[in-house]
């Protein structure tokens, strides 16, 4: 099998679209979280999919910019970057929150009860250290590079605008699950579909057959005079 640039394009488009899915699909019914709910095998695998969430949506959007690094620029390039150490940033904290939080949440409960109420925007009782850094980091770097990257890709023009502009939505209302963290869950909604939105429109781009070449009567003349 030759692998081509439409083979990796298509590619990072379906990791776009599953990262999209599983997004949304995590949020369905999804348990209040503390030290005794992350011990569940229901939130430990909901934590799980969103590791591999975070790792397919990485390949994605380094597909979806690389399609169009040329038409993005500067703006294009700084929201990727900052975009990609948002998503860079979550691997790490989701695999805490997967792996290391339930190993300890029966020995270290108030600190993990601490770092699940920051992560969630609740009030935390004491301090977690550099964990807290962490996660602000992510919740910046998340927001606006899923900003700056949304906005490049409506100037770009090249994949479907709509889908940029939900992204920019589902991004920037992350800032409200600060005030209304009762629906945090549905904030994820608008950037899963953007993901999945986006995904398919580049997979559909990469399927598109090639323009005809048009047949141009006057470039076929025979030159008499040469030909004598």
């Amino acid at each position: 099998m030759t692998v081509t640039s439409s083979t990796l394009f298509r590619a990072a488009a379906g990791a776009a679209v599953l990262a999209g899915l599983i997004f949304i699909g995590v949020q369905i019914n999804h348990p209040y979280l503390d030290a005794t709910s992350i011990t569940t095998t229901d939130v430990m695998t909901r934590n799980s999919l969103k590791v591999l969430m975070v790792t397919l949506t990485l390949v994605g959007i380094t597909g979806i910019y690389l399609r169009q690094v040329t038409k993005m620029g500067w703006l294009g390039l700084l929201g990727f970057v900052v975009f990609a150490l948002g998503y860079l940033s979550m691997l790490g904290t989701e695999f805490v929150a997967a792996l290391v939080l339930p190993s300890i949440a029966h020995t270290s409960t108030a600190w993990v009860n601490d770092v699940i109420s920051v992560a969630n925007n609740r009030p935390a009782t004491g301090d977690i250290g550099r964990m807290h850094y962490a996660i602000l980091f992510t919740g910046i770097t998340y927001i606006g590079g899923g900003f700056l990257f949304a906005i490049a890709l409506f100037r770009a023009n090249v994949l479907a605008r709509w889908a940029s502009v939900l992204l920019a939505v589902g991004t920037a209302a992350t800032i409200a699950t600060g005030v209304l963290p009762q629906y945090e869950r549905l904030f994820a909604i608008p950037t899963g579909l953007a993901l999945v939105a986006l995904g398919y429109s580049l997979w559909r781009e990469q399927r598109a057959p090639a323009a005809t070449p048009v047949f141009n009567p006057g470039s076929s003349k025979l030159d008499v005079a040469g030909a004598r």
